[in-house]
């Protein structure tokens, strides 16, 4: 009787405990740990209380408006395209109001944070440029950005990749464009985007406290 000999193909290498760490390590780095609410509020909270902090002087510091008046000094030529990606985030007051009540659990401190801001650029910062409509009330912080940021983050699980390319190029030009037409300085636009990042992980946490309480660390 012939027997029939060969060569075992190789095989492939199979590496299930790295594969299962390096898809750990991505999802805990950058957008992964992002896409944990709880990180979301904390990074938010934290940034709103540091330019509320960094806000409350009724001063600018020299890099503030240096990168003010960079914006601000733009061609008037951008006034349209400008004018309507910020009606993006137009709805802002009475979302980030509620936000930061919300998010504090303190109604005293959310006044604080919304009424207790400085003034319009045109006060401090001499040869400041105003396009459109003079913005009534404080200038910290940018409702425009919050609303931008929290409906920006919102949507963007859902969305394809360009779709999610859109909403991180069109989401930072709101606040861009509150600093072009003269609006806001720098830290209001921070403040108001760090705020509508809050907003967002606050909500997304009530709605559904029991998934993320359940998720593993």
């Amino acid at each position: 009787m012939t027997r029939v000999t060969g060569t075992r193909a190789p095989e492939r290498p199979i590496m299930p405990a790295r594969s299962r760490r390096a898809r750990k390590t991505h999802q805990r780095s950058g957008m992964g740990l992002l896409a944990d609410p709880r990180v979301r509020l904390g990074l938010g909270t934290a940034a709103t209380l540091v330019t509320a902090l960094s806000a409350r002087r009724n001063r600018v510091g020299y890099c503030e408006a240096k990168a003010f008046r960079a914006v601000n000094g733009l061609p008037d030529s951008l006034y349209i395209p400008a004018w309507v990606i910020m009606q993006l985030g137009a709805l802002g007051a009475a979302p980030a109001a509620a936000g930061a009540a919300l998010m504090a659990h303190d109604r005293e401190l959310a006044g604080r944070l919304l009424a207790g801001g400085r003034p319009r650029p045109a006060a401090l910062v001499s040869g400041t440029r105003t396009r459109g409509r003079d913005a009534s009330g404080l200038g910290y912080l940018s409702g425009h950005a919050g609303v931008a940021v929290a409906l920006g983050t919102a949507a963007f699980p859902r969305l394809s990749q360009s779709g999610r390319a859109i909403v991180v190029a069109v989401v930072p030009i709101v606040g861009l464009s509150r600093i072009y037409v003269g609006a806001h300085l720098p830290l209001d636009t921070a403040g108001g985007a760090a705020l509508g990042l809050a907003v967002n992980a606050a909500v997304a946490l009530v709605r559904h406290p029991s998934t993320h309480r359940n998720q593993p660390d």
